[in-house]
């Protein structure tokens, strides 16, 4: 009985002392190039699906709270305006349940009105990401700080 009672405290002094694994983090730059192939490719359901239900999204005086919002009032509203979205990252971090890249972006600029010259949008951008409760990752805040649009000649 006493080598089983060994075993045993043995066995528990060897689970207390362990060091619990640390959670896997996230590839931030494969969230954002998701969401960059979704917005190139004119994929709002894709899109949607990366928001998370509570995401907010912040350009110049413009803030849009909520999933529905941000959905309406910027994807389907510049979809048709604004394309091939590139981005420069400067800087990123993640942990188990955030993760954050920001840089500076660049697009195109399509009038809605064809008469009119295309034109360059460059800016800073801050995408930040959290785990939900199912464990996926969401979009959470989209920060966008742009220059004026440089008419291309």
């Amino acid at each position: 009985m006493k080598p089983f009672l060994n075993l045993l405290l043995g066995g528990a002094l060897l689970t207390a002392c362990s060091t619990p694994k640390a959670p896997e983090a996230v590839n931030v730059q494969s969230l954002n190039q998701q969401f960059i192939g979704a917005w190139n490719a004119k994929n709002t359901v894709q899109l949607d699906s990366l928001l998370a239900d509570d995401v907010q999204f912040v350009q110049g005086e413009a803030h849009f709270t909520g999933k529905a919002e941000v959905a309406d009032k910027w994807i389907r509203a510049t979809q048709n305006t604004i394309s091939n979205l590139k981005i420069s990252t400067l800087s990123t971090g993640s942990d188990a349940g955030l993760a954050y890249e920001a840089g500076t972006f660049s697009v195109d600029v399509l009038p809605e009105d064809p008469r009119l010259p295309r034109g360059t949008g460059a800016g800073n951008f801050l995408l930040l990401w959290k785990k939900n409760a199912k464990n996926n990752w969401k979009l959470s805040l989209a920060q966008l700080e742009d220059l004026p649009v440089q008419v291309r000649r």
